[in-house]
């Protein structure tokens, strides 16, 4: 059960009579929900490998919180307090499992003290991670996994990020979880040996939750996918994906005071270029370059360096004052030829149509064969733009609708508006 069932803990207390919503309380809890979620699964689960019985006392030991701390007051140190509740719970569901009589200690936990790791870089949550991304789980399931128990996504995200049924993504993911358990699967960061094998899975589960979190979400989860990133760089400096993997997320990360205006999306290439960050766009450069020189020579860069190239070459904007179009549909068909993908398809064809022309663009993307093509909200906005810019104005406002039926995110649909507004006033 992800920090999502937070909200079924909020409903709970909502049940006694408490206006929880309306006070600092429920903000509160929210915030180390979503901070501290995957590290305190990962405490709870690392001796007994049960992560469902740890989901399902981490739930109890919030609902705990919302009924207490408006009465007790926020402990120092809200963590510790959840973790020593949510044992408490896991400690008294096993002697009722046992037949045992049992009392609630909850009330004595506001005291609890938080026992800090040896190494604060190397937490829990990346020891879950690698836990996730083990071998003897089905490979397919390894990030979903991720997703879920470090990072928090419900099951609903991470099926559509996957284009996968919701509940079939449920069931899978509570299979792997069983797996974790019955195969006695060590709560470790594993030697740097074992690295390559689990690695891959890591990082897609990184930047999954970076992605979904971009627009979606409020930026917590972005900001710990940020955090994990560097975290995995220091971790494996060897590794060229894992410095690509950071290198892309850090080119991203300096666009964030730029993506949005009034709550609209804004284009990469219509932002202000003066709200990027510099700092964070060299420092990205630099891992990029170590990742190239860590790469064996003549072998195929990975997609995270790719696509970390790809937004390198957005980032110039900021110094030579244009998109260089041109370097970008390279650097599209580089990444579609080794590493395709329905996203890399529809962004290739958008970047085409600047390049090429909207015609181009619009035969690229009536070629496209991947599955759930119809479904993939990105596909019909770029096929909108190529029909605007080619004068066919009802196709393209057509086209933006069945974009904004399929969009999920605020700052895309009120973009996706704005552009069916303004072709409209064409219309009229």
């Amino acid at each position: 059960m992800p920090p999502c069932s937070l909200r079924q803990a909020r409903n709970t207390c909502l049940c006694y009579g408490q206006r929880v919503s309306e006070t600092d309380v429920q903000a509160r809890a929210e915030d180390v929900a979503r901070a501290a979620y995957g590290k305190l699964i990962a405490m709870l689960a690392s001796k007994t490998g049960d992560i469902i019985a740890a989901e399902d006392a981490l739930a109890d030991a919030f609902v705990a919180a919302l009924k207490t701390w408006p009465e007790r007051g926020i402990p120092d140190k809200p963590e510790a307090w959840l973790l020593t509740v949510a044992k408490n719970r896991r400690i008294d569901q096993a002697r009722r499992d046992a037949r045992l009589v049992v009392t609630d200690e909850a009330n004595d936990m506001a005291d609890a003290q938080a026992i800090e790791p040896e190494d604060p870089q190397l937490d829990e949550r990346l020891k879950l991670l690698f836990v996730c991304a083990h071998p003897a789980l089905d490979e397919g399931i390894r990030t979903p996994l991720m997703l879920q128990t470090v990072l928090g996504l419900e099951a609903e995200q991470i099926a559509k990020a996957f284009l996968i049924n919701p509940s079939t993504m449920a069931q899978r993911l509570v299979r792997a979880k069983k797996k974790i358990k019955s195969a006695g699967i060590p709560f470790v960061v594993p030697e740097p040996e074992a690295y390559p094998e689990r690695m891959g899975a890591v990082l897609e589960a990184v930047y999954g939750a970076y992605s979904v979190d971009w627009l979606e979400g409020d930026g917590d989860l972005s900001h710990e996918a940020f955090f994990l990133s560097n975290i995995l760089a220091e971790l494996a400096p060897e590794n060229p994906e894992t410095l690509g993997l950071t290198a892309l997320v850090g080119f991203i990360e300096s666009r964030r005071d730029a993506r949005l205006r009034d709550g609209i999306l804004i284009p990469v290439p219509e932002q202000d270029v003066e709200l990027w960050d510099s700092q964070l766009i060299e420092r990205s450069v630099s891992l990029l370059t170590q990742a190239s020189l860590k790469r064996e020579p003549k072998s195929v860069p990975g997609r995270f360096q790719l696509e970390a190239a790809i937004q390198s070459v957005h980032a110039a904007r900021s110094v030579t004052g244009k998109t260089d179009w041109r370097a970008l549909s390279q650097l599209y068909a580089g990444l579609m030829h080794a590493y395709p993908s329905i996203g890399g398809a529809v962004s290739r064809a958008a970047v085409v149509a600047e390049d090429s022309g909207p015609a181009e663009g619009l035969k690229m993307l009536d070629v496209i064969a991947f599955d759930g093509l119809d479904t993939y909200q990105p596909y019909h906005a770029v096929r909108a733009y190529c029909l605007s810019e080619l004068g066919r104005i009802a196709e393209a406002a057509e086209a933006y609708a069945q974009a904004l039926s399929l969009c999920s995110d605020p700052p895309s649909k009120l973009w996706l508006e704005e552009k069916i507004k303004a072709l409209r006033k064409k219309m009229s």
